[in-house]
């Protein structure tokens, strides 16, 4: 797959023409691709650049010294589609667009997006902030979202109707912030063990996973391939874009969100756009930003009697490792060693395609001992006797990390709020005992479609969604997944007994279920109640340092917009999380985000490195006091994953 620029051939001789003002700048029918080399949208005239001199451009500079080329490549990038960026006035009229797509900057003035589909969309400025209109608005690009937006397409051809559908997606493309264990498809699992580490041993178990025919793959791949099937359908996508804002009409019905685009300074002036739709679905995966205030301001988990969410922390990396070893669809999952035997979590590696392996340590984040390091764990598990000759050899090709839900059934809020649908892992789907929620924030996707399209063209409410999840196979799961993870509150071994008797013996179907334990914020205990962690230095071979992983990761924020992990009380870090603590926030985080360093006074301060962010959530989850606020940065900003 590449990225191509075209430039039109009436207007190559002054595509890259600079205006009158030394701080303007102005392109002609600037379009972004993302196409196969088979397929390409270059043609072979003499007047279009072909695919490869696109490096040896050499673009234009804005006055802050990037280019064009590298702002589109990095914030506008599109599936198939052709985005037309255009100037607007302080009015809200388009300049010259209907014939000839432009797009200028200059000190006071910012870029603009506007979609071109069989005419212009439904366009307003109010106070400097553009308004786009759509039946359908999709807050992200992964499994939920894009299965969403792919099923109401399909009805709307079935019924021979038009609505219209936009994604908005943070990542700077699509799949970009998409990480997982398992999840286009063409290496079936082959083996399929469980183990039970020991510091030296493996010692097999009983496979509960029952992964007899499902393939293994890389997630970020499979949302790239649904992303070109949605737009292929008429799918508005647009990557790059970060729902900050939530939009409420006079009743407090949600009509829409905003998005903070690209060139959010930091003294705070904002470029952004409204997305309105008549329905709006939050597909933002775990802990979402949006979904977690909407689930808050409507009491939506109160509203079923759910119980609070928990979650696990995942850390993984992709290896290319020596063809004798590899062994493609080979899955391995394991308990135990290197977490305690009060901490619930487990690894997983699975055998890829191309010699690459999957490897990743789950940890879930109820831990007690705020001395622990997840990703110093992870380290220390590929130097196990069992793992480690498999590595030997081979080389990291991308790192990466993100939290997942893990409270199941009990933790599911009412899914439907005054205006839209919460779907995915934004509500919670995953089935935990076999670490798989793909399938299930797919299928939610869909459910919420077709409830979706029936209240666009029926007339029925949208809560028969939520009828139609207690009525799917969705829910069947999860109900007789439901009592596994809070079964390990009692420690490592009595979980196993009762998971044991609950998959064997009882098949699920307890006539009781097991409540969770504390939040996992609350679950951290004071630093003088527990023991230090002395943790290896790392190798360099199999064991690496933040830095290093984080280069592996691609992530990537401007740094000149305001920071996007926020404080609640700046006091808190030093008058309460270090002297009580420790400073977890210094071990939770798996990107070295935050760090407490000397002040010219030799007293600890707490610095907070925001470029680092994986956009995990470890963060807004593990904080003792619930202190640190995860807000969306500036859109195409974070990790870059594109095998994960």
């Amino acid at each position: 797959m590449f990225r191509l620029l075209s430039i039109s051939s009436k207007s190559i001789s002054n595509s890259l023409r600079k205006s009158s003002s030394i701080s303007s700048y102005s392109f002609t029918h600037l379009e972004t691709h993302l196409c196969n080399p088979t397929n390409s949208p270059i043609s072979s005239n003499s007047s279009e650049f072909p695919s490869n001199q696109f490096n040896s451009i050499n673009p234009t500079k804005t006055p802050d010294g990037y280019s064009f080329s590298h702002r589109f490549d990095r914030n506008f990038s599109s599936f198939g589609s052709k985005i037309g960026f255009c100037k607007v006035s302080s009015s809200g009229y388009w300049l010259n667009c209907s014939n000839l797509r432009t797009c200028e900057r200059n000190g006071s003035e910012v870029l603009r997006v506007q979609r071109f589909v069989s005419g212009l969309r439904s366009f307003s400025s109010e106070s400097d902030r553009e308004s786009m209109e759509y039946d359908v608005v999709i807050v992200g690009a992964g499994p939920a979202g894009l299965s969403a937006a792919i099923r109401l397409k399909q009805m709307c051809i079935e019924k021979g109707v038009d609505l219209s559908v936009c994604v908005v997606e943070k990542g700077a493309e699509v799949g970009a912030h998409i990480l997982s264990g398992n999840a286009p498809i063409s290496v079936p699992v082959s083996s399929d063990k469980f183990w039970f580490l020991t510091k030296n041993r493996a010692f097999s178990l009983p496979c509960p996973f029952d992964n007899k025919g499902n393939y293994v793959i890389s997630l970020s791949q499979l949302v790239r391939w649904m992303g070109t099937k949605a737009e292929e359908l008429g799918v508005e996508i647009y990557p790059g874009f970060a729902a900050s804002e939530i939009l409420y009409d006079a009743k407090d019905t949600v009509i829409g969100i905003a998005t903070n685009d690209m060139g959010v300074a930091k003294d705070g002036s904002k470029k952004e756009i409204f997305q309105r739709g008549r329905i709006m679905l939050l597909a933002e995966g775990c802990r979402g930003s949006i979904s977690e205030k909407i689930m808050k301001k409507y009491n939506l988990r109160e509203k079923r009697h759910a119980q609070h969410q928990t979650y696990a922390l995942g850390i993984k990396e992709v290896w290319e490792i020596e063809e004798d070893k590899h062994n493609p669809g080979s899955v391995i999952h394991t308990l135990g060693w290197p977490l305690d035997q009060k901490t619930y979590g487990g690894s997983f590696l699975y055998h890829l395609q191309d010699r690459q392996i999957a490897i990743g340590l789950v940890v879930a984040l109820n831990y007690q001992n705020p001395f622990l390091n997840p990703y110093e764990e992870f380290q220390k598990l590929k130097h196990h006797p069992a793992i480690k000759p498999l590595l030997k050899g081979g080389s990291v090709l991308q790192y990466g990390a993100r939290t997942l839900n893990e409270g199941g059934f009990q933790s599911i809020p009412y899914p439907v709020f005054p205006g839209g649908a919460i779907i995915g892992c934004s509500a919670g789907f995953l089935n935990v005992p076999k670490i798989k929620g793909t399938h299930t924030a797919m299928k939610s996707g869909m459910l919420a479609a077709e409830a979706t399209f029936g209240v666009l063209q029926e007339g029925l409410n949208l809560e028969t969604y939520w009828d139609a999840l207690q009525n799917s196979w969705i829910w069947e799961e999860l109900y007789r997944a439901r009592n596994y993870r809070p079964a390990f509150e009692h420690g490592l071994i009595p979980g196993l007994a009762i998971s044991g008797v609950e998959h064997y013996i009882l098949k699920g179907r307890s006539p009781f279920t097991l409540k969770h334990g504390k939040p996992d914020h609350e679950a951290t205990k004071v630093a003088r109640l527990c023991s230090p962690i002395q943790y290896p230095k790392p190798d360099g071979v199999l064991s690496f340092d933040v830095p290093t992983s984080l280069h592996r990761s691609n992530t990537n924020h401007e740094h000149d917009q305001p920071a996007h992990l926020r404080l609640r009380d700046p006091k808190i870090p030093e008058q309460v999380n270090l002297p009580n603590y420790a400073g977890p926030e210094s071990r939770y985080c798996p990107a070295r985000v935050y760090e407490y360093n000397p002040d010219e006074k030799s007293k600890l301060k707490l610095q907070i490195n925001a470029q680092n962010c994986l956009h995990c959530k470890a963060c807004d989850i593990k904080d003792p006091k619930q202190n640190i606020e995860w807000t969306v940065p500036e859109g195409g900003g974070g990790p870059g994953y594109s095998v994960m």
